[in-house]
């Protein structure tokens, strides 16, 4: 249900745009370290029983607007999906933010960086119960054209901070607060790109 919902939106978003827009969309593999400062213990524990952290393998499905255009330098929104698993245990997100492109060498090298917001759901590796929690992600990356419609991803870095679920999210720890984890995000791969 919710990737249909994603579908529709990511639809309307390339209908709705300017002609003279820039629209890249992408589905690439994704890693994410998500690590927190405390050990969670109890059948909640998103990172694993006494673990402090977990690396999640997934893909991201996403594209991007970049609506405005003023010389080598472009800007516009970037939203996507993101579904990880490792150790039975689940993340999807879904983030929406600004994001600002470039030209700035005659190759064809373009880098962005975006900020982005979002809700993040997790379910942990010993449960059936998931939380949907806010968190943010901060990017960097660069595409490189190799075709007229079509970019190599050469990398993409994100750092970030979600409430994953734990036995303080859901009412069965034992007083202590868990702080929000942090996640570290890797991807590279192809976008195809319309105007």
């Amino acid at each position: 249900m919710k990737l249909r919902l994603f579908a529709t939106a990511l639809a309307a978003f390339a209908v709705s745009s300017t002609a003279h827009a820039q629209i890249g969309v992408y589905m690439n593999p994704v890693a994410i370290r998500v690590s927190n400062s405390v050990a969670d213990t109890g059948p909640f524990a998103f990172l694993g029983e006494n673990s402090k952290s977990q690396v999640l393998y997934g893909y991201m499905l996403g594209g991007y607007d970049d609506f405005f255009s003023s010389g080598k330098l472009r800007a516009g929104i970037d939203m996507r999906l993101e579904d990880l698993h490792a150790n039975h245990a689940m993340l999807r997100d879904f983030f929406l933010g600004v994001r600002v492109s470039g030209t700035p060498w005659s190759r064809p090298l373009k880098p962005y960086a975006q900020a982005a917001v979002g809700v993040t759901t997790t379910k942990a590796p010993s449960s059936t119960v998931h939380t949907t929690k806010g968190g943010y992600l901060i990017s960097a990356g660069a595409d490189y054209s190799v075709a007229k419609h079509v970019d190599l991803r050469m990398f993409e870095v994100g750092y970030g901070s979600l409430t994953t679920i734990s036995s303080d999210t859901i009412g069965a720890g034992n007083g202590r607060s868990l702080p929000a984890s942090k996640m570290l995000s890797f991807s590279a791969g192809l976008v195809f790109r319309f105007k």
